[in-house]
This record gives structure tokens, C-alpha cells and sequence, in this order.
């Protein structure tokens, strides 16, 4: 039983949904502290002049440490604005027409009250059906668990029968130091490996980490596929920790 474990995100991007993609359960971590101005609020679409900023207005004064999952948003009527920058950017996409009415029918419930959480969780599961990815989707909210950062993985993971939990790269700087508290439950850890993969895309050049909507709206129905193309072995902890001791990008 493999199992991912990743905060929601606004519009995400293509390695999002590879890690979705590989697993047989996926968990979205909507319980722990929320970071303003990260890409659980955000993300980017491709226009013309390069890749543009989408961003909720969500409720933070005052409310520091508040968990995702609290998160209420601040300006409903932001959807318009998101709406019009897409349809401006991707109106002549070969598939914007299969697709955008959804979306618009979809990102139009922020203005009903949803919190951040709720619409972002929404659209995910949205994406992922389009796509066609049927991995089950829980929310830690769901979850009787406690516990922070590595304590609360291995809660999760337990929970759910995990015997490799498949983490994204972006937290190795702190996994590797705590990997005894998953591999002490007999849970197996390996890194995600994803590399961007090329599609035909508007405005060229080709800009890689858009939101997943690029893809959609650029390949349609071979977006699986296309999405796929990125995947690699899965790094080794091992193998993570030579490359930040050597300080190499990844």
C-alpha cells in the first residue's frame, strides 16, 4: 500500500498529480498551520508575457497559526478576476472548450461562502477526474490522527495500512533527519523523482510548472499520458542525502 501525503493547493502543478497519480490513497494534509502567500493560496497560469500569479484573498489578520483546513476566504468575488485571466490566456487552446465550463461552474462556488480548503479540495478532485486519476482522496481532517510534522505522517500512514509512503522532495531537509519514526513502523520512505515533461503549449517558449489547467486545456485527453512522461524511479533516501550533502539542485 503506497500513500502520499500533501498540503492542498490552489490550481496545482503537474507533480502534484504525479504524486496523486503513483500512490493508492492520497492524503491532503488540511490540518496543519497554514503559510500565507504559498501554493495552498496560489499558483500560476502561461500567458503571453510569461507565467502570471493567481492568488485567493483569504482571511490572515489575526488569525496567525490558523490550520488550512479554518481558512476562510476573503474576497469571493475573486473568481471573476481568475476566471477572465484564464479565459483570456486560453481561449484559443485546442481543448479550452471541454474544459473551461466546468471549471467556471466549479471555482464559481467560492462566491457561496466555501473556505480556501473546501475549494481547493474541490477543484482537485475536478482535476483529477478530468485527467483521469481515480487514486482515493482523504483529507487529515477526516482522520482521527494527532501528532506534527514526521509524528503526524507515520499517525497517517499507520492508519491507513501504509507500507511505503512516497514523499514529495520538498521535504527532505526534515524527513531525512526523522526517517526512524516512519521506518520504525516497518513504513518503506521513497522521494518523488518528476521531471517537468514538454507539451505543445501557447505563447512559446515552453514554461514549465503551470498550473495543471495548461496542460488541460493544451492536451485534453492525452494529458495522462503526457503527465506520465515526467515520472522517474523514485529517489532512495539515500540518494537524497548525497545530493544535498554535495548541495546539488535537483
Amino acid at each position: 500500500m503506497k500513500v502520499a501525503i500533501a498540503q492542498p493547493t490552489y490550481l496545482p502543478w503537474l507533480g502534484y498529480f504525479d504524486l496523486l497519480d503513483q500512490v493508492d490513497k492520497f492524503v491532503l494534509l488540511d490540518t496543519v498551520q497554514f503559510e500565507k502567500q504559498s501554493w495552498q493560496q496560489r499558483n500560476r497560469i502561461k500567458t503571453p508575457t510569461g507565467l502570471m500569479w493567481l492568488t485567493v484573498p483569504v482571511v490572515f489578520r489575526g488569525r496567525l497559526g490558523q490550520r488550512i483546513v479554518d481558512v476562510e476566504i476573503r474576497e469571493p468575488e475573486f473568481c471573476r478576476d481568475h476566471l477572465r485571466a484564464v479565459e483570456l490566456n486560453y481561449r484559443r487552446a485546442p481543448f479550452f472548450g471541454d474544459y473551461y465550463p466546468a471549471f467556471c461552474e466549479l471555482l464559481g462556488t467560492a462566491s457561496s461562502g466555501l473556505r480556501l480548503a473546501d475549494l481547493t479540495i474541490r477543484l482537485l478532485r475536478w482535476f483529477a477526474e478530468a485527467i483521469g486519476i481515480s487514486t482515493p482522496i482523504v483529507r487529515s481532517s477526516e482522520l482521527a490522527v494527532e501528532g506534527k510534522r514526521t509524528q503526524l505522517l507515520a499517525e497517517v500512514c499507520s492508519l491507513l495500512g501504509a507500507t511505503t509512503y512516497v514523499s514529495p522532495l520538498g521535504s527532505a531537509d526534515y524527513l531525512l533527519n526523522e526517517l526512524p519514526i516512519l521506518t520504525g513502523r516497518s513504513i518503506n520512505v521513497v522521494f518523488q523523482h518528476y521531471e517537468h515533461p514538454e507539451y505543445r503549449q501557447l505563447f512559446p517558449p515552453f514554461e514549465a510548472h503551470a498550473s495543471v489547467l495548461d496542460l488541460l486545456f493544451n492536451e485534453g485527453g492525452n494529458s495522462l499520458a503526457t503527465l506520465r512522461k515526467g515520472r522517474r524511479t523514485p529517489f532512495a533516501p539515500a540518494e537524497v542525502a548525497a545530493h544535498l550533502n554535495e548541495k546539488v539542485g535537483f
